[in-house]
């Protein structure tokens, strides 16, 4: 065998399957992962009602699983309910879509200048390590108790990893592709929007998954500490504080990690759709093998 037919040979065992195959062998295992999720939930119901109805644990601090989930069910087609929860997400998006425009914005220009990011470093870590809760009396203080406050403190809240993330997608720009784009007469900004910016967008969408989730706790924590005027968080006080009711208050928390899961699920199909030429991102997970 010819040196030429060993390298076409290796070449033929080699290559990448069909887009087809490859299609297929994502969409199995995203199956997969959905079925072992759906295993380990059903698992950790049939143990939680197993403890309560065994009466290890009073079905005063644990109602029973299957009773969660019938108030999960009438709470999801409880107009007044629906109403709470859509106030939380309505701050969430309003704090989320802020604090994506500043925190990229700002991220941008610090990535972009070495000497801006060495001055303003100092104040940025002193800001960082402050927890958004320890803010609510002087948040409550300034803008009272309505969804003016929540965002605020979800701004604050999820800035850090959308700004982080975007100063660090900048950084790592391949310096000559930013050469060979200003060679072809591309001037400062042209390369920043054509180069620079696409290159750190895989960056800056993780921070962007991260904040969101950030955000929703933040909003439901705000609402339950602030005791706000409305929401899913005032709503499980509510339900703890005055009505003794341990169901509905396990039914609430439910939804909301519901609310978390379709965010995040939602996040990852526009990443897949806007992003899918990162190699994390396509059907084989990255290189053929």
């Amino acid at each position: 065998m010819t040196v030429q037919e060993k390298e076409r040979r290796l070449s033929s065992t080699t290559s990448a399957p069909p887009f087809g195959r490859r299609r297929t062998r994502s969409t199995a295992s995203r199956r997969t992962t959905l079925l072992r999720g759906a295993a380990g939930f059903a698992a950790l119901f049939a143990i939680a009602e197993l403890v309560s109805r065994s009466g290890i644990v009073s079905e005063t601090f644990l109602p029973p699983t299957s009773l969660v989930l019938l108030r999960v069910v009438e709470l999801l087609v409880t107009p007044s309910f629906l109403v709470e929860v859509g106030a939380t997400l309505s701050a969430w998006a309003i704090g989320l879509a802020i604090c994506i425009v500043v925190s990229v914005t700002i991220g941008v220009l610090l990535g972009s200048s070495r000497a801006a990011y060495s001055g303003s470093r100092a104040v940025i870590e002193f800001l960082r390590p402050i927890p958004s809760v320890a803010l609510i009396p002087l948040a409550m203080l300034v803008l009272g108790n309505d969804a003016e406050m929540k965002i605020a403190l979800i701004v604050f809240s999820t800035s850090w990893p959308v700004l982080f993330n975007t100063i660090y997608g900048m950084h790592d720009v391949d310096p000559i592709a930013k050469l060979t784009a200003k060679s072809f007469g591309h001037g400062r900004l042209s390369t920043l929007l054509t180069v620079s910016l696409p290159s750190a967008m895989p960056f800056i969408f993780t921070g962007i998954r991260i904040a969101a989730s950030v955000a929703l706790i933040v909003a439901i924590s705000a609402e339950l500490l602030a005791g706000a005027s409305n929401g899913l968080g005032r709503w499980m006080l509510d339900a703890s504080a005055t009505g003794n009711r341990p169901d509905l208050v396990f039914a609430a928390t439910i939804i909301a990690g519901l609310l978390g899961l379709i965010i995040n699920f939602l996040l990852q199909l526009i990443e897949r759709r806007f992003l899918g030429w990162q190699t994390a991102l396509r059907p084989t997970g990255g290189a053929s093998k």
